[in-house]
């Protein structure tokens, strides 16, 4: 049975609940491969013998500074936005978009000077029959944060 098409628009309001965050401004990018939330005193410390990554994320759903801590999935080569590589910690969380919810990993950096603070790129979208309107915004009305037992879990 084909999987519901699920039509986003090139910005979108999106939440990380695995990291306590809400309501972030969002680009859709498909012309990123990576995910990208913006990030700064990101520092790697051992937990329990496994990597973590602590971190500070500037979150306009709280208008402050929230620091988290989650286990590092991978450090990957990523070019930024001058297409130049870049070494880069990796986790892996929940995306909650238009009322969806599935896995994605998620690179953190410098994106001060970028108008959103994160970027959905196109291996997060391309496993969820995905399609972005590049001439819409917030396209899907419905919170980032849905309803209890509303929202559609599609790991």
């Amino acid at each position: 049975m084909p999987k519901e098409l699920i039509v986003v628009g090139w910005m979108e309001r999106v939440s990380l609940p695995g990291l306590g965050l809400h309501d972030i401004k969002a680009k859709v990018d498909t012309g990123a491969r990576t995910s990208a939330l913006h990030a700064d005193r990101i520092e790697t410390f051992e937990r329990d013998g496994a990597r973590w990554v602590r971190f500070r994320v500037q979150h306009d759903g709280t208008k402050g500074r929230v620091v988290t801590e989650h286990p590092v999935h991978d450090i990957r080569s990523i070019k930024n936005t001058s297409g130049v590589p870049e070494d880069r910690i990796v986790i892996r969380t929940d995306l909650l978009i238009a009322g969806h919810r599935w896995r994605i990993d998620l690179s953190l950096a410098d994106r001060a000077n970028m108008r959103s603070a994160m970027i959905v790129g196109r291996t997060a979208l391309s496993a969820h029959n995905v399609a972005v309107h590049t001439r819409r915004v917030k396209l899907r009305q419905k919170p980032a944060t849905p309803p209890a037992g509303r929202e559609r879990d599609l790991s």
